[in-house]
């Protein structure tokens, strides 16, 4: 689990990335592609070409750290932008790391009465 702050955004670099690459060529993408600071506190979201493979970049104030997920089953949901970078609440991250779809969440059951 990564603990975040309040305040902290979660970028989804739309697109798909190379999952070859490591912590320094993500955090240059996203520098230079995506111009944000990679060591400013924010998450950053990268999946692979298959969609079953993601990649967060993250830097806590004292060190990058890179987390990554695949899915057995599935893929994981994206943005269908081909460029630049879409914001997401860090509940919509819980979801897509579930392996939701975090664009239209749906109650699979909702109590009609209590009782």
């Amino acid at each position: 689990m990564i603990p975040m702050a309040s305040g902290v955004r979660v970028w989804i670099a739309t697109g798909h990335t190379d999952m070859r690459r490591g912590m320094n060529s993500l955090a240059l993408t996203v520098q230079e592609a995506l111009k944000r600071d990679p060591h400013g506190g924010d998450l950053y979201v990268f999946r692979g070409k298959s969609g079953k493979l993601i990649k967060i970049l993250w830097h806590d104030g004292l060190g990058m750290s890179l987390y990554a997920k695949r899915l057995e089953r599935g893929r994981f949901v994206w943005p269908s932008a081909s460029d630049g970078a879409v914001v997401i609440t860090p509940a919509q991250l819980g979801y897509m790391l579930e392996g939701i779809d975090w664009r239209n969440p749906i109650h699979s059951w909702r109590p009609t009465a209590a009782g």
